[in-house]
């Protein structure tokens, strides 16, 4: 239950970050982006990517510190851009470091995993690594470029919209794949 209404207050970050700036100061809504990182790392405790949460942690202090020493709210903005790299580091980091994180997900419904599939979960993951590159860099241009209307639509909608689509495009893929390697077996 708990980190289902961390999910939901991260999901909804952009949102109340936008709403929060019409009625508070950046200096005010630091303490969000803090606390909000602090919980989330405490909550993957002992988890196999905890390290990678508390580094996120860090970056979003440093955010939050920022945000409340020039009470500006640009850093608070930076925040999905912090998100996306670090999602960037992790896939990444697993494609050099194997086995690859899509790969990790896929084992543990199917542990028995070929040699195609190995090689299909590791193109999934720089699929998603292009996703992290082009949706980080475009909460950048948001937060760096673009009013606070038009950041809070994008980090807090479209780009949840383009990662369903990624996943369901590719688990329609994925059936294509399996359906065609049953087929020529």
């Amino acid at each position: 239950m708990a980190r289902a209404v961390l999910w939901l207050l991260t999901a909804a970050y952009p949102l109340l970050v936008y709403l929060g700036l019409a009625h508070a100061q950046p200096r005010d809504l630091a303490l969000l982006l803090a606390a909000l990182a602090a919980l989330r790392a405490l909550a993957r405790r002992g988890s196999a990517e905890a390290r990678l949460w508390w580094w996120s942690a860090a970056g979003a202090a440093l955010l939050a510190g920022a945000a409340a020493l020039m009470n500006q709210s640009l850093p608070l903005k930076l925040y999905p851009v912090l998100v996306n790299a670090g999602l960037l580091g992790l896939f990444g980091v697993s494609l050099w470091h194997g086995p690859s994180i899509v790969e990790r997900l896929a084992r543990l419904t199917e542990p028995d995993l070929d040699e195609r599939g190995q090689r299909y979960t590791r193109r999934v993951t720089q699929v998603w690594c292009g996703f992290f590159v082009m949706n980080g860099g475009t909460a950048l241009a948001t937060a760096l470029w673009a009013d606070d209307k038009i950041w809070a639509l994008y980090n807090g909608l479209v780009s949840y919209v383009l990662i369903g689509l990624l996943m369901g495009g590719e688990y329609l893929v994925r059936l294509w794949v399996r359906r065609r390697d049953v087929a020529e077996a």
